[in-house]
């Protein structure tokens, strides 16, 4: 029993890495790591010649089966869907490649992927693994590996953001951002947001949020500023933290995160921004931060 539980504790970040890049939502990641917990615990191990590509083989296909029923929930969301935020270690925003796999803007993108395609993507793209391993995981030929991965890649390279990766300057502009928030500047607010820029506020029908997207920084500035300065926004400080391996700005109230905010920074302009505020989707951001590898 001790010998089953180090070995999946070996590889579970490996594996919670892969999961929450299935599916975006740390609850479900975790619902995935728990039933593939349960099927590592019942299998003869004694016939499983390599644990770790098992247990990738099972947690992938575990998130398979969940992102496959997931999307026809999200047809249904209130509002934009973001992925739940979670928190990650400094040093992971200063590896771009990995840092880019998990930012948000890039769970965006790959929420626009066929569960299949994702999946394949990930595999290969992000955890190196060879078409032929891939096959075997997914029981796909070869050939229908590469056609997917082929099509993902070509899908993911004509959709991901074009961004700023110098961390001196997102520090700057995210101090800046906060402070423009708590105090109410309109001006200053409006100076570091791009001419087109584009807010999603995630609120799921629970809270006030956008139910569409916002465009524009006068239209983004004066409604951010409008919603904290409600009654119901009494309170509010805002922190720095590194998000999804990116530099972005918490609202608490006390030590609670009730909002996360990701951006992508171009040309020293933020033109995208993400406002995670739906209640359900911030557990992630009272995860250890040791979760991403």
């Amino acid at each position: 029993m001790d010998d089953e539980r180090d070995l999946f504790l070996e590889y579970r970040r490996l594996l919670f890495a892969t999961a929450y890049r299935m599916l975006g939502t740390v609850t479900d990641t975790e619902d995935v790591l728990q039933d593939a917990w349960l099927k590592w615990h019942d299998v003869d191990h004694t016939r499983v010649e390599h644990p770790k590509s098992y247990l990738v083989r099972t947690v992938t296909n575990l998130a398979l089966t969940r992102l496959t029923s997931a999307r026809a929930t999200r047809e249904t969301y209130v509002g934009p869907w973001l992925p739940e935020p979670l928190l990650t270690t400094p040093n992971i925003a200063e590896e771009t490649e990995l840092a880019d796999t998990v930012s948000t803007a890039m769970l965006v993108v790959l929420e626009t992927l066929a569960p299949l395609e994702r999946a394949v993507f990930l595999l290969h793209e992000v955890f190196g693994y060879s078409h032929a391993e891939i096959a075997e995981t997914l029981d796909k030929s070869e050939v229908n590996v590469r056609q997917i991965a082929h099509r993902a890649r070509a899908h993911v390279r004509a959709r991901r953001p074009r961004y700023d990766t110098d961390r001196g300057e997102r520090e700057q502009v995210t101090a800046r951002f906060m402070a423009a928030c708590a105090g109410g500047d309109l001006n200053a607010l409006m100076d570091l947001l791009a001419p087109d820029a584009t807010l999603w506020s995630d609120g799921g029908g629970v809270v006030t949020a956008a139910r569409r997207p916002l465009y524009g920084k006068d239209h983004i500035a004066r409604w951010t500023l409008g919603v904290l300065a409600k009654p119901s926004s009494a309170g509010i400080t805002f922190r720095s933290a590194t998000i999804n391996g990116e530099l972005g700005a918490l609202a608490v109230v006390g030590d609670n995160p009730v909002a996360a905010f990701t951006y992508d920074l171009v040309d020293g302009q933020i033109r995208n921004l993400r406002l995670q505020v739906n209640p359900y989707k911030l557990a992630g951001l009272y995860q250890g931060t040791d979760t991403l590898g």
